[in-house]
């Protein structure tokens, strides 16, 4: 059956992430299947968001090929999803959600309506209408450190504050490299959700000038109810390597806060209401137009009375 080319991935319907290392990765039918030493494992990609290969692993072009068209993407990552190194996007149907979040992004009133909304939704049941950015930034800031204060009595860790350098990873203590650890998850969960539903990673609210500025905008949604709670959770478990337990901690955490079901939601409700001229996608696309803003692509102009050629050179 033919694709509409209107439809985008269900992805509140999906696995959010499938990590695997040592493995070789290989095309079965029309899904893939995992060969490691002892045993065969297949993976119903059909229903996966975001494949997490770590070090070791092998994936044939044929695999790879399979899981793009299962609207899957695929991450190049560190051992343990420490570290995101690259990726392969899957399918995308229509440029509507892009336009709208580049349309946002560029008018000033509607950049502050998507930042109040964000903020929002961490404010459920509070009125920040007439709160000035600042004041809720601070309540945000506010609320993070409570997360932090209250992980660290639940599971009896001391906490200091959030302490990290990115060029030498060693330098942190535990805790903090639990939390890295745990965050990188959620940003690769983020970036796969963000760009199965058709918007871009680079074009920030509150987070601008890095090329995952809206993947961060959206983890900060999350984190205090998952990855900092599953952090803490990692340190008490094993103290002197967390790292090796994020993974499947967070995992629990991700089910149990039904994360890719809400980004879609809240993706929606961060957007809704705006208008945009470009909102049904078409098999050949538009092109873009100074008079009347686009035209029909696929269509050959010439043939349209726009060039004189009857002087017959």
């Amino acid at each position: 059956m033919k694709k509409d080319l209107k439809e985008l991935p269900k992805l509140r319907d999906s696995i959010s992430y499938f990590y695997v290392e040592h493995a070789i990765i290989d095309q079965s039918d029309s899904s893939i299947i995992l060969h490691r030493i002892t045993e065969d494992i297949p993976v119903p990609v059909s229903a996966l968001t975001c494949l997490m290969i770590g070090p070791g692993t092998k994936i044939t072009h044929a695999a790879v090929k399979t899981i793009c068209e299962n609207g899957c993407m695929v991450v190049w990552c560190g051992e343990n999803g420490a570290r995101f190194y690259a990726y392969g996007q899957g399918e995308t149907r229509s440029a509507k959600n892009t336009l709208i979040q580049a349309k946002c992004c560029m008018d000033e009133e509607l950049h502050m309506l998507i930042v109040r909304r964000m903020y929002e939704m961490r404010f459920p049941k509070m009125d920040c209408k007439n709160m000035t950015l600042q004041q809720i930034r601070g309540l945000e800031g506010i609320r993070v450190r409570k997360a932090y204060q209250a992980a660290a009595k639940l599971n009896g860790i001391p906490w200091k504050k959030r302490s990290y350098k990115n060029t030498d990873w060693d330098a942190s203590d535990n805790i903090n490299r639990a939390l890295s650890a745990a965050n990188a998850i959620l940003y690769s969960v983020c970036q796969a959700s963000i760009c199965s539903l058709g918007y871009s990673v680079a074009l920030g609210f509150v987070h601008t000038g890095k090329m995952l500025s809206f993947v961060y905008d959206i983890a900060d949604l999350y984190k205090a109810e998952t990855t900092i709670p599953a952090a803490f959770e990692a340190v008490k478990k094993d103290a002197k390597n967390p790292e090796a337990h994020v993974r499947e901690i967070c995992r629990k955490y991700f089910h149990n806060a039904k994360i890719m079901q809400r980004i879609a939601n809240d993706l929606g409700k961060l957007f809704e209401d705006i208008d945009n001229e470009q909102l049904e996608a078409k098999n050949t696309g538009d092109l873009w137009d100074d008079n009347v803003g686009a035209v029909d692509g696929g269509v050959n102009y010439a043939d349209e009375g726009y060039i004189d050629d009857s002087s017959g050179d």
